[in-house]
C-alpha cells in the first residue's frame, strides 16, 4: 500500500463512519452493522499494510481524517449505548423471568 492508497483507506473509513452516524441517528441497526463490517475490513487492510512515509500534507490530511473518524465514533456511541442498555435490561429481565419460572414450576 503506497501513501496515496493509505490516505484513500483513511478516507474510506471516514466515509463509512459518516454513513454509520446516519444509520445510528435513524436507529437502522442492520445498516449500521453492515457498515461496521465494511469499515472493519478496511481497518484490517490498513493495519496489515507496511508503514509508508507520508508527505507533510498527507500527514495533515490523515490527522484530520482521524479526528473526523473519532468524532463520528463518539456520536455513534451516543445513539447505540442507550439501545444497548435497553437490550441488556430486556435480556436480564427475560433471564430473571426464566429463573423464577424454573424455581416455581409446579410440574416437577
Amino acid at each position: 500500500m503506497n501513501s496515496a492508497e493509505k490516505i484513500a483507506a483513511y478516507q474510506s473509513i471516514s466515509n463509512l463512519t459518516g454513513e454509520m452516524v446516519k444509520a445510528a441517528r435513524a436507529s437502522d441497526w442492520e445498516k449500521l452493522e453492515m457498515l461496521e463490517h465494511r469499515c472493519a475490513a478496511v481497518v484490517t487492510q490498513l493495519r496489515a499494510a507496511p508503514p509508508v512515509r507520508l508527505t507533510a500534507d498527507m500527514q495533515q490530511q490523515k490527522v484530520e481524517l482521524i479526528h473526523k473518524i473519532l468524532a463520528d465514533d463518539a456520536e455513534i456511541r451516543t445513539h447505540t449505548e442507550p439501545w444497548m442498555k435497553s437490550v441488556q435490561t430486556l435480556l436480564g429481565n427475560a433471564g430473571m423471568a426464566r429463573r423464577v419460572h424454573q424455581a416455581y414450576d409446579t410440574r416437577t
